[in-house]
């Protein structure tokens, strides 16, 4: 079942990462967090691969001399981080080419596996018109193959409305910390209120945004009819130059106007298409989007 979702050598890669907050995180019971850090504990954790910039004053100079490698000791901390994916899973995400729903539910293995390697609190919610679908909340990356499981069993669901199900997330979630939203963002009702939900109480909220090449860059010309996914209407149109580019502009400005409410609001925001090779997109993108490290 892993390897539909994350291989091997990717799972090996992700144990090298950590998510990274700008908030402080932490709640009030001290102790829900362990979570594998540098730090001066006497509670020993892990290795990991020595990178520059890390602390050697925690360099395990022992394996060194047996390995000729650098690896860095890791120690518990006691502190209580709670990762929160959210992943659209309405009709619309199970369309383009490559699938948007499985690019989505790569995304959430990988940052999901990555939250419980290092420790930290991790629960998943599946959302259509309303919360469906729950994981969590797990620590540990023993508990991986449940998660793999649970993303690759999620049924789709018929509509979506982002308020319903963020309101809902939010309502049952009383724990502050970070919640990653992974969807189109299709929703006539559109985005702003749905964040408000998360913004007012102080969550760190992480928008990616998951398209097609096909949304991106459509390259059908000609008599078309267009379905709706989710509301199955539909829409005979002549798709030529002037509407193409209509099409363009508007796009641009759904995804601009989404980018800017987040950076607003001091959230994080990322557009990927599900052709970029996932691998780039967690390791590169998201590293430079400053989301893991």
């Amino acid at each position: 079942m892993t390897e539909a979702l994350l291989d091997n050598s990717m799972i090996r890669r992700l144990e090298q990462l950590m998510l990274v907050t700008r908030k402080s995180a932490t709640g009030t019971q001290k102790g829900e967090r362990r979570s594998k850090r540098r730090g001066s504990s006497s509670d020993f954790a892990d290795y990991r691969n020595y990178v520059p910039g890390d602390d050697l004053r925690f360099l395990d100079w022992k394996i060194y001399g047996r390995l000729d490698s650098l690896f860095l000791k890791l120690f518990l901390e006691e502190e209580d981080l709670n990762v929160h994916i959210l992943i659209d899973s309405s009709l619309s995400m199970a369309t383009g080419g490559p699938d948007k729903f499985l690019y989505a539910r790569r995304i959430a293995a990988a940052l999901g596996y990555l939250t419980m390697a290092n420790m930290d609190s991790l629960s998943v919610h599946a959302f259509g018109d309303g919360i469906t679908h729950s994981f969590g909340p797990k620590r540990g990356k023993v508990n991986g193959n449940h998660l793999f499981n649970f993303l690759e069993n999620i049924p789709p669901a018929p509509q979506t409305s982002l308020e319903n199900s963020i309101k809902e997330f939010a309502m049952r979630s009383p724990s502050k910390g970070i919640v990653m939203v992974i969807s189109d963002f299709y929703d006539f009702s559109g985005y702003e209120q749905a964040f408000r939900h998360l913004f007012g109480r102080n969550f760190e909220v992480f928008a990616l945004h998951v398209l097609s090449p096909q949304e991106l860059n459509p390259d059908h010309e000609g008599d078309l009819r267009l379905v709706d996914a989710e509301m199955g209407s539909s829409t005979d149109v002549s798709m030529g130059k002037s509407l193409m580019d209509l099409y363009a502009n508007t796009l641009n400005t759904f995804c601009d106007g989404i980018k800017t409410h987040m950076q607003e609001r001091g959230g994080y925001y990322a557009l990927t298409s599900t052709a970029t090779p996932f691998e780039r997109l967690i390791l590169d993108v998201l590293r430079r989007q400053g989301l893991v490290r």
